[in-house]
């Protein structure tokens, strides 16, 4: 009894260090994650524009963001404008160049905490062959089971100001903006599991 005492105290020590969570493996959902852009259309209008991610992976340490980590690509010939035409001359030469460079792609060099659900990805961007800093401030929403309880499912808003010219996309700038704000609203799958389809919904259970 006598080791007992001593020991109990010790492994309550111990607990709270087994208890820290350790980074943990998300893949994007590319059904539930969406890239929405939008550009300046000859000072009428702000034309918007969608983009679908193909693959990625999220590391996410909620203890330790600089333990954090991601990378994705996304397909620049599946760019939707609402339009036929307007996506064919989206794809051409002149803007995203799709034919010659299908994808682009983003990787994280580091990730920065500014507040308990609030961060800044710092990282690279690779588009039509040209690669630049690109950091990306963002949002945890929620990390937690799905209403079925099949998935732990981790979502991110973000919102940044590309340059256009800067990745060689300098034509039509009398009719097209040079500036393009880019909203990212992801859904990453704890282990890579699929999503199901009608597995849409999130509960209120509290984050895990």
């Amino acid at each position: 009894m006598r080791h007992a005492r001593h020991l109990l105290p010790a492994l309550l020590a111990l607990a709270p260090l087994t208890a820290l969570a350790t980074p943990v493996t998300y893949s994007i959902d590319p059904v539930h994650s969406q890239v929405v852009f939008n550009v300046d259309h000859n000072g009428f209008s702000r034309s918007f524009g969608r983009l679908r991610i193909t693959e990625g992976t999220i590391v996410f340490d909620r203890d330790d963001w600089s333990k954090s980590s991601v990378q994705a690509t996304i397909d620049l010939a599946s760019v939707d404008m609402g339009d036929a035409g307007w996506d064919k001359a989206v794809r051409g030469s002149n803007l995203l160049d799709s034919d010659r460079a299908r994808t682009a792609r983003y990787v994280s060099d580091s990730v920065e905490k500014r507040s308990d659900d609030e961060g800044v990805v710092h990282g690279k961007l690779t588009l039509r062959g040209t690669t630049l800093p690109v950091d990306l401030p963002f949002r945890v929403n929620r990390v937690g089971k799905t209403i079925y309880g099949l998935h732990t499912v981790a979502g991110f808003s973000s919102q940044v100001t590309l340059d256009r010219t800067a990745y060689g996309m300098t034509a039509n700038r009398g009719s097209i903006g040079t500036d393009v704000s880019v909203w990212l609203e992801i859904e990453a799958i704890r282990g890579g599991e699929t999503q199901h389809s009608n597995d849409k919904e999130t509960s209120d259970a509290p984050a895990q």
